[in-house]
């Protein structure tokens, strides 16, 4: 499907929680001097604006970033991802607003490569205005992310972070997700895979983590924030987690340290909440 365009939702709640949880993951690559890649399998368009174009619809980003853009009581772990949205609105005004791809650009060590998949032509074509001056470190590809990744794994360094971050809006995506980490693990089992996804009361997506679950990796967290109370119809995105395959093992900590502050600051009703699983074979 080529409807879903993530500028009508850049920089709301769930943005907020991907891009931190991916900002501790590309810090915890970097803390070692040792080259890695970063692989993206749903690129979207790098940068979104949010004062004009889709953001503007429905605002999405007021009760994400908005509500953490004038704090000044972040607690530490937030530093990263907060100083990567700043560089991109320097006169303190909050009018951009960064994808998965800026994020990685901007705490990844020079010399190490960006592989980026993005389907939707048109922000395919963004993606290259935004990163196309990169050409040695940043390779971008218009073509579904779930068969691509495949090329590139194992990578050679052998040390990646690979996001995967569909829109869901075809239930087919929760099958593809499934089936492309188990062939990402077959080619390249030691790797950090970062997976995104909805919280909604359709089936696929309540099954989705328990599938990832029984995944043959070394170990799983699986982290996700509630921010309101799901609609009585049945519809809308009341909350979103991320699983991470072979995650780092101080994350479990610094998420459970900062997640408490994190889902107050995002919380839209009183059942604002975050739930934090972690295992090892």
């Amino acid at each position: 499907m080529l409807s879903y365009r993530h500028a009508f939702h850049a920089g709301n709640h769930a943005d907020v929680l991907k891009h931190f949880v991916e900002c501790l993951l590309l810090q915890h690559l970097g803390n070692k001097d040792k080259p890695y890649w970063y692989i993206d399998t749903h690129a979207g368009a790098g940068i979104y604006a949010l004062t004009q174009g889709f953001a503007t619809q429905n605002a999405e980003f007021e009760n994400g970033i908005g509500r953490l853009w004038l704090r000044d009581d972040l607690p530490p772990a937030l530093n990263a991802y907060m100083e990567v949205v700043r560089t991109l609105n320097p006169d303190g005004t909050l009018q951009l607003y960064p994808g998965s791809p800026y994020f990685a650009d901007q705490l990844m060590p020079a010399g190490d490569k960006l592989r980026l998949f993005e389907l939707h032509p048109s922000d395919s074509q963004i993606l290259e205005q935004n990163f196309g001056h990169a050409k040695r470190r940043i390779q971008i590809e218009t073509r579904d992310g779930f068969n691509g990744i495949k090329a590139f794994l194992p990578p050679p360094p052998r040390r990646a972070l690979v996001l995967i971050d569909p829109p869901y809006e075809d239930k087919r995506d929760y099958l593809h997700v499934d089936s492309a980490l188990r062939e990402g693990l077959k080619r390249f089992a030691t790797g950090i895979y970062a997976v995104w996804y909805p919280l909604l009361q359709r089936e696929e997506a309540r099954a989705l983590p328990d599938q990832l679950k029984k995944l043959p990796a070394q170990s799983w967290l699986n982290v996700s924030m509630q921010v309101q109370l799901p609609a009585q119809d049945g519809f809308g995105m009341y909350g979103s987690g991320m699983f991470i395959l072979n995650p780092p093992w101080t994350l479990a900590t610094t998420l459970e340290q900062t997640l408490p502050w994190l889902t107050r600051a995002l919380a839209q009703d009183q059942s604002a909440s975050f739930n934090l699983q972690q295992h090892e074979n």
